[in-house]
């Protein structure tokens, strides 16, 4: 179970957060109640969502659950079967699929995704924190990309790979 913990541990805790602050704006807030927390800036704003991140796809009906379902089991499936990962790829990886399953649940269990999280002063998108955890995933992700070029890692091979100004070289000479 110690293959790839990071992942996990990153996948409940982006999960827990989502799920808990959902079940308190929904306990604690009716359908379009708004909680200003800093007057024209951010405030709480309790709306359903049926459609992506963003409001992207609002009438695409029912597919878009199966699409979640697809994208967690295929994130999972990297977790439980693939290598071990790095680090940031663990977080990564464990932040999108944290958010995936908590949008994937509202989508199953109500048709539709808690969103509630609203930057007023720049008139974005309501959204919640399922959707703050894909993001922060995909920051992840990239830094994982980055660091790959200039830390060594090996490639599929693993023969250690190191960059050159641009031009990648193994620890093997080169047929010629």
């Amino acid at each position: 179970m110690g293959k790839n913990m990071i992942f996990w541990v990153a996948a409940l805790i982006c999960l827990g957060l989502d799920q808990a602050t959902k079940h308190v704006v929904m306990t604690q807030m009716q359908l379009y109640d708004v909680i200003e927390l800093i007057p024209g800036f951010f405030q709480f704003n309790y709306v359903t969502n049926k459609g992506a991140a963003f409001s992207m796809f609002s009438e695409s009906g029912e597919w878009l659950k199966w699409v979640s379902l697809v994208v967690s089991l295929g994130i999972a499936s990297i977790g439980c079967f693939g290598g071990r990962l790095n680090r940031w790829e663990q977080l990564g990886y464990g932040c999108i699929l944290g958010g995936a399953i908590g949008n994937g649940i509202d989508r199953f269990a109500y048709g539709h995704v808690i969103d509630f999280l609203d930057f007023e002063l720049i008139n974005f998108p309501v959204f919640n924190i399922a959707d703050v955890s894909i993001n922060i995933g995909l920051f992840f992700m990239f830094l994982a990309l980055l660091r790959s070029g200039t830390n060594g890692n090996s490639d599929k091979n693993g023969k250690g790979r190191s960059l050159d100004h641009g031009n990648i070289s193994t620890d093997e000479p080169q047929d010629q």
